[in-house]
């Protein structure tokens, strides 16, 4: 493509804009009288091309070429357009201290033990990133293994934990730069605290593990060329000669990843048909002989996750069990005819399974509320571990060998607590509760139904301060995801106990196209009934207005990933209905989505544009196809970043372009671009509470002219 303009025309025309806009032309929000000067300017460079008969203009593609120097230029502009903006709201410094408090806190992760020593990750009030930590006993003291903070003078550079050894002797674990997908991994002798000679370069790594003796480790490797292969690395070896265990004839479209059992017999392989895992294999190799792969399923159309437990191999799946069956066979002689049901599917979906003290806790979901129930391993059901407020209560943890076991409680409203479970008593204690300023008295969550286009009932949870006033006065909140049969249940948030703590309500749908009522309520929403999900959002966003919760002017939506998507369509589609949109690290071109990083995992969720008749829907609710000139849209905050390896950054770049230019409200579009955060995060404690502030400032200001 040939560039016609250069960096210095981006710097002159931007100055040009700001001049001209502080002495002539600024235009003045109705609400709190903040002046925005008019978006700058994007160069137009059209590129036509005909798909399936159908001609598509695409007048930004050149935003694609992220290293350009042209793009380069556009994205500092664009910060500073949006710096100009977002530094002139008042109040800032009020609602920053109100974020601090409850992000700026002390946090801890689940701990896992080995060896009678108990590791996790903890971060003080005081640091900016997780500190990774051992403790000898229940009762002794926290001793630091990996301090990532002096890795990065500006502390984007973080650690966790990816493996340890039964012993408790080694400790694998990860680096990562700033939000990218792709991580280093390094070993620490944790008796002397130095780092082994072997380490495991930049790359996209799934499910390391160390073998009991110590004496090496498998692990998968992605390219984004060949896809996903299994290794086996000898310690003390160079990596160029690790041993290729599996993964010949897989393609980048597939996830792969081996698990070795506790006791380091058999290497559990999964192989599934994309991230949405509609079709997976299972297969095992007895490590103990080195004996051959053998298949366990390999042409079933369904999901499986399996783990050894004791001298059983457990199969939790959806095969003839829409809301999942957990199944059981011997690892010797694992053929079907040999698989026995253990626990049938129920009227709850089983969201997941887990194995300690020689039991099975199954994680269940009952109308999206949360509960574990505690089994026999012949599936004798013992007990359950519930709570009485809405919330979410999530899968055990813990050894099969082992008495203890550890699980989280959290809600909205009620920060997260961490439990150490009694597996032979049945009893649980707490061994960690995050504190944050929040009276979760004060505020209750509720459960509501609405209908949606098509008369599906679909859920809410609505969360908001006791006793508030129906009169439709509030600013609202509404968030979702729909996608890829992942469930969207109570959890503690600063965005969210801030927004309430403001007064705002906060509402979460549990739309189609998520796992909250099993594969049923994922295949609606999915391929070519993806609009589903969009329809039952707008339906949430209408329930919220028509019972007074607030109108469309005081309305807000936000959503992340495939919730960008959601956002993405939603206010394209609707946007009389929302006052704000923030959409954060989204996918909004459907028709060129697979062509870039890992996307090519989605296909089976979304379909691709390759394929004629999935070329319809995608470009009928594609965000970026659907944008009109002249159209009124709510004012949105588009975030991105350049360290996002998974969905890319381009999404973002060519719809806030396209919008500015677009637009007729007068309301602001702007975007907020990192160069180091990403999908995976990579933000220090001080960049979280400024991203929040400036998120929550543009919508009070949006919403209220106020915060």
């Amino acid at each position: 493509m040939k560039k016609r303009f250069n960096n210095s025309f981006f710097r002159i025309a931007f100055l040009f804009l700001l001049a001209f806009c502080f002495l002539f032309t600024w235009q003045t929000c109705k609400k709190a009288e903040v002046v925005v000067p008019p978006s700058p300017e994007t160069a137009v460079i059209s590129v036509t091309e005909t798909l399936h008969g159908m001609e598509i203009v695409d007048p930004f593609r050149w935003l694609e070429d992220q290293e350009s120097p042209e793009t380069r230029e556009w994205i500092r502009v664009q910060n500073e357009y949006t710096d100009s903006i977002l530094d002139s709201l008042s109040g800032r410094e009020k609602l920053k201290k109100l974020v601090s408090g409850f992000i700026k806190i002390d946090t801890i992760s689940m701990p896992r033990e080995m060896g009678g020593r108990y590791f996790f990750s903890k971060r003080r009030v005081d640091q900016e990133l997780y500190v990774i930590y051992m403790r000898k006993g229940l009762e002794g003291e926290d001793e630091v293994l990996i301090d990532p903070h002096p890795m990065s003078e500006d502390k984007t550079t973080s650690v966790g934990i990816s493996d340890i050894s039964k012993d408790g002797k080694i400790l694998a674990y990860s680096v990562r730069k700033g939000g990218e997908d792709e991580v280093e991994i390094r070993f620490l002798d944790v008796d002397s605290r130095k780092d082994l000679s072997d380490s495991l370069p930049k790359s996209r790594y799934f499910g390391l593990s160390l073998t009991p003796d110590k004496s090496g480790f498998y692990y998968t490797r992605y390219s984004l060329d060949k896809g996903p292969r299994i290794y086996y690395h000898k310690m003390g070896t160079e990596t160029a000669g690790d041993r290729l265990i599996f993964g010949e004839g897989y393609g980048p479209e597939m996830i792969l990843y081996g698990e070795l059992s506790e006791d380091g017999r058999w290497l559990v392989i999964t192989v599934m048909y994309g991230s949405s895992a509609d079709k997976t294999e299972i297969y095992l190799k007895d490590i103990s002989s080195d004996g051959p792969i053998v298949p366990v399923v390999k042409d079933i159309d369904a999901r499986f996750f399996g783990g050894i437990a004791g001298n059983s191999l457990f199969l939790q799946t959806n095969w003839e069990a829409p809301n999942s069956r957990l199944i059981a066979t011997d690892p010797e002689k694992p053929t079907r005819d040999n698989w026995r049901e253990v626990i049938p599917e129920s009227d709850a979906v089983m969201e997941g399974f887990s194995t300690a003290g020689g039991k099975l806790f199954i994680s269940y979901l009952k109308d999206v509320k949360s509960m574990v129930v505690e089994f026999e391993p012949d599936g004798t059901r013992l007990g359950e571990i519930s709570f009485p407020t809405i919330g979410t209560v999530s899968g055990v943890y813990g050894k099969w060998d082992s008495n203890e076991a550890f699980f989280l409680y959290t809600s909205f409203h009620i920060p997260t607590t961490i439990y150490r479970y009694d597996v032979a008593d049945r009893t649980k204690e707490i061994w960690a509760k995050i504190n944050v300023p929040l009276d979760s008295d004060k505020f209750e969550v509720k459960q509501v139904w609405f209908e949606s286009k098509d008369g599906t009932r679909v859920p809410m949870f609505v969360v908001h301060a006791r006793n508030i006033k129906l009169d439709g006065s509030h600013a609202a909140l509404l968030t979702g995801y729909g996608g890829f049969n992942a469930s969207s249940t109570p959890g503690f948030s600063a965005q969210a106990a801030a927004w309430i703590k403001k007064g705002g309500v906060y509402a979460v749908a549990n739309l189609r196209g998520g796992g909250e009522f099993g594969e049923e309520w994922h295949r609606a929403g999915m391929l070519q009934n993806k609009q589903n999900v969009f329809d039952d959002f707008i339906a949430a966003a209408e329930y919220l207005i028509e019972n007074g919760y607030t109108k469309p002017e005081k309305l807000a939506i936000r959503g992340g990933s495939n919730g960008g998507l959601l956002v993405g369509a939603a206010m394209t589609q609707r946007p009389d209905l929302f006052g704000a949109v923030i959409c954060t690290y989204p996918l909004l071109d459907m028709v060129r989505y697979h062509m870039f990083l890992v996307a090519r995992y989605w296909v089976p969720e979304y379909g691709s544009s390759e394929n004629p008749e999935q070329f319809k829907y995608l470009y009928a609710y594609s965000p970026y196809h659907n944008v009109k000139k002249g159209t009124n849209y709510p004012a949105v905050l588009f975030i991105t970043g350049d360290a996002d390896t998974r969905v890319a950054p381009l999404h973002a770049r060519k719809m806030a372009a396209l919008m500015q230019a677009a637009t007729g409200s007068g309301k602001p579009v702007i975007i907020r671009y990192h160069t180091k955060a990403g999908h995976s995060g990579g933000q220090p404690v001080s960049q979280q509470i400024d991203d929040l502030t400036d998120s929550l400032s543009f919508l009070l200001w949006q919403l209220e002219g106020k915060f």
